[in-house]
């Protein structure tokens, strides 16, 4: 199963939301257990994602579960609650260390066996730069069978830190969280995962998401969480290969195959390596 590009937030306790994130053609909605449910409507939502989960249909988005961080004492009831419906893949926020991955594989490869799931048949996606700390251990999350994709968060970074804002007077990113957003999309490349970018919550201004949609992508971002239906179409046409995209990916492929020993060929009057053919198959998805 795909990496998604458009991930939408969906808080797990609301049916109304549930049905409308549904319907907004995202490729994948991500249950929300943390930030938008209440302490009292936990098991509640913890309830309503696994009965989501269990009814979907095949041909509809992807079901991802955020669950509370494992500092909460929350994380196991999660899990228990949730696995037997079988979601596609965990996110983990304020995940502060590759080791906090392995303690999330372990409660999953033991839900999964109570479960009758093939082991390692849930994925995961951490979110790895919402505590100060985390961002010192970027380049060790290579290895886990489970990681999918790493993705960022900047608003709890700035509280981290004490900042007043995360963004400057133009609304860019302001310099601590540019960092992360750069050292996440490295990390993710030496784990040889995708990373997705983080949300945009003025999502009443289009044009800035839309120009820092194109940004993450000419970064190399493969795809981006949203926090409202109305950023899904952006986030799809942005991270959606173009015609020309595609028709050079294939040639590059192409041509490697008619010769399969050459490191370096030459395609239209240019110089062609190894390095792109990668980028080639990563936009055929192959």
């Amino acid at each position: 199963m795909s990496v998604p590009r458009a991930l939408l937030f969906v808080p797990a306790d609301s049916e109304r939301k549930l049905a409308k994130g549904a319907d907004s053609g995202a490729d994948a909605l991500i249950l929300d257990l943390e930030d938008s449910v209440g302490a009292e409507r936990k098991p509640i939502a913890r309830e309503m994602a696994a009965a989501w989960l269990g009814a979907r249909s095949a041909g509809g988005p992807q079901g991802w579960v955020r669950v509370n961080a494992l500092d909460t004492g929350l994380t196991m009831a999660d899990l228990a609650g949730i696995v037997r419906a079988k979601p596609d893949g965990i996110v983990l926020p304020k995940c502060n260390a590759p080791a906090d991955l392995r303690t999330l594989d372990a409660a999953l490869s033991a839900l999964e066996a109570r479960e009758g799931l093939a082991d390692r048949s849930i994925r995961v996606m951490p979110i790895v730069t919402e505590t100060p700390a985390a961002l010192f251990t970027l380049g060790g999350y290579g290895g886990s069978p489970r990681l999918a994709a790493m993705t960022w968060g900047g608003e709890d970074l700035a509280a981290g830190v004490a900042a007043k804002s995360n963004r400057v007077a133009d609304g860019t990113w302001d310099d601590l969280y540019r960092l992360a957003r750069s050292m996440t999309l490295a990390g993710a490349a030496s784990a040889e995962v995708p990373a997705i970018d983080t949300v945009y919550a003025d999502f009443r201004n289009e044009a800035g998401f839309a120009a820092e949609c194109a940004d993450a992508r000419r970064m190399g971002y493969a795809g981006r969480m949203a926090i409202h239906p109305a950023q899904v179409p952006v986030i799809l046409a942005t991270f959606s290969p173009t015609a020309a995209e595609k028709g050079w990916a294939e040639a590059v492929v192409a041509a490697f195959a008619a010769s399969p020993g050459a490191g370096v060929i030459s395609l239209d009057g240019k110089m062609v390596d190894r390095p792109h053919l990668v980028q080639a198959r990563r936009i055929l998805g192959t």
